[in-house]
């Protein structure tokens, strides 16, 4: 019974396992772990995937909540759009814990 209980202790401080991220495919480290509802809650979403932070600041560049809602609900639908297959070109050479700022759209100007 002992050693059952001080299994269950050591198996449970393991580190967890990282994450991938699914637009730019990189390992986010946990410092950098960002939720994306993928319908915005304002539009009542509820599910989540976790992005580098970079990555998240850059689909709200380029989409609104509205376009987010009713077009790119999903991460396979984000990843059709060209301005975010540019980005990801871009990112995915850059190291995991890369923080740089997300690249303004063309569409997200003005839009503040």
């Amino acid at each position: 019974m002992a050693r059952k209980i001080r299994e269950d202790f050591t198996s449970s401080q393991e580190e967890p396992e990282p994450t991938l991220c699914p637009l730019c495919e990189r390992m986010i480290p946990a410092d950098d772990e960002d939720a994306h509802h993928l319908v915005p809650k304002s539009k009542g979403g509820k599910q989540t995937v976790l992005l580098h932070k970079v990555c998240h600041d850059q689909i709200h560049a380029v989409f609104t909540n509205a376009q987010l809602a009713k077009t790119f609900s999903t991460i396979e639908a984000i990843l059709e759009n060209p301005e975010i297959q540019k980005f990801v070109a871009w990112v995915k050479n850059k190291p995991a814990g890369f923080s740089g700022s997300a690249r303004e759209s063309q569409q997200g100007r003005g839009r503040r």
